[in-house]
């Protein structure tokens, strides 16, 4: 049987942008290794989760995973925090959060991310101050901070189990169902946290809300008086005075292993703590890869050596880069292509001539699609390209949204690339 090669860079997709030409990043961008392989093998394009939906990068990874995330997903908050070893017990309430920055009134959002500027450093210092001096009338909970802005928290109710059917404070996203959505319009300010539409009479649902708020307004009044943001404040830097948080869920959700599944034994590197969770609960051996130094031409290759060396112990391996979401997410398109055009200089350059492509099956596809234009994830469609082994060519001429569209692929679901690819990698 043939080796997996499944890489997925992080909201590649993008619409056309008049000042590339009319081309979407991806398409402007200079990527001679992806484009060779898309010549070599087949494409089409992929609806992560489902026509119609612009899926968070949770529901979106789960589907890629093979996995039905209508039936497994139970939030996000519980992904990342049991990613971070938080427990997450049945009743408890874990969420997905921000630092941010908020205005005197304590309610207009200048910032959702701090000017990306917060370090990992500056955030645990501004947690420790939140676990300390933040107390809650009836509850306990826990807050810890991942990477730069991002952070996770769990509170456990003293009185009662709390319900994870509660809306976000975060505006930026809504929820339908279980699943997290992001919005391409929102009011720029606070949301207060309610029971979801039929828990309203939801006890559980009615404290858990109460506590997020009550949370969330007694931080902010230890943010403020933080040493850490008075320095940034000084120093002319957005204070992350602000928590921001969405996607709650109150218990794990309980995946077949995806050895029980497909059975192969996987791999995967991923750089976020959402990523981390899923690997994690869903069976996948996580990778170990050194912190990233800032440098993608020292990065890159460092990976690409680790992804050679890794694909020799399993059967496939998962590999998810952060890259293009970022600068999309600001609205920078000259960003995003240059961080695709660096993935393709210094990840594929390392990792193509050292692969044995003959019995490896590549795959590289997206969770999502991150517009620049709207700062936001949106439902559409991204471009998948698979080749290596004894897959013919179809034609195709580049990896691109538009080349994707003519690809002999077709259509998929996210959930159908995985068996797609075992598929291919068994004949």
């Amino acid at each position: 049987m043939k080796k997996i090669l499944y890489v997925v860079l992080d909201g590649v997709g993008d619409l056309p942008i008049k000042e590339l030409g009319n081309k979407t990043p991806l398409e402007a961008a200079v990527t001679p290794n992806m484009d060779r392989l898309a010549q070599s093998g087949k494409t089409g394009i992929v609806y992560t989760v489902g026509k119609g939906i612009a899926p968070e990068s949770d529901i979106a990874v789960i589907s890629l995973l093979g996995y039905d995330a209508h039936k497994y997903y139970t939030g996000r908050g519980p992904l990342e925090s049991f990613a971070e070893g938080l427990a997450v017990n049945n009743g408890d309430v874990a969420l997905r959060v921000n630092f941010a920055t908020v205005a005197e009134d304590g309610k207009t959002i200048k910032d959702r991310r701090v000017g990306r500027n917060l370090t990992t450093e500056e955030a645990a210092a501004l947690a420790k101050e939140i676990n300390s001096k933040v107390t809650l009338s009836s509850a306990t909970f826990e807050f810890k901070s991942t990477i730069g802005h991002r952070g996770i928290l769990v509170i456990r109710g003293m009185r009662q189990k709390l319900s994870g059917w509660i809306t976000n404070t975060d505006p930026a996203y809504g929820r339908e169902g279980v699943f997290g959505v992001a919005l391409e319009k929102f009011e720029n300010t606070v949301a207060t946290s309610v029971p979801m539409e039929g828990y309203e009479n939801d006890l559980s649902a009615k404290e858990a809300s109460k506590l997020l708020n009550e949370f969330n307004e007694k931080s902010i009044k230890v943010l403020n008086e933080s040493a850490t943001n008075k320095k940034r404040v000084s120093e002319g830097k957005m204070p992350g005075n602000l928590i921001l948080s969405r996607d709650a869920g109150d218990h794990l959700p309980e995946f077949p292993p995806i050895s029980s599944v497909f059975n192969l034994k996987f791999g995967s590197f991923v750089q976020m703590p959402v990523e981390k969770g899923i690997a994690l609960l869903t069976g996948i051996d996580i990778i170990d890869v050194p912190q990233s130094s800032g440098h993608l031409d020292v990065d890159y290759p460092i990976w690409a050596k680790i992804a050679l060396d890794s694909i020799q112990k399993y059967d496939g391996i998962y590999v998810h880069l952060k890259g293009p979401d970022e600068p999309a997410h600001d609205g920078d398109f000259k960003k995003k292509k240059e961080s695709i055009e660096a993935i393709d200089k210094y990840f594929f350059s390392s990792l193509l001539p050292e692969l044995d492509i003959a019995n490896t099956i590549i795959a590289i596809t997206a969770d999502h699609s991150t517009v620049c234009a709207v700062k936001a994830h949106t439902a559409d469609p991204v471009p998948l390209l698979v080749c290596g082994g004894n897959i013919k060519p179809d034609g195709s001429m580049s990896f691109s949204e538009r080349a994707a569209k003519l690809g002999s692929i077709g259509e998929l679901l996210g959930n159908q690339i995985l068996p797609f690819l075992v598929n291919l990698a068994k004949q």
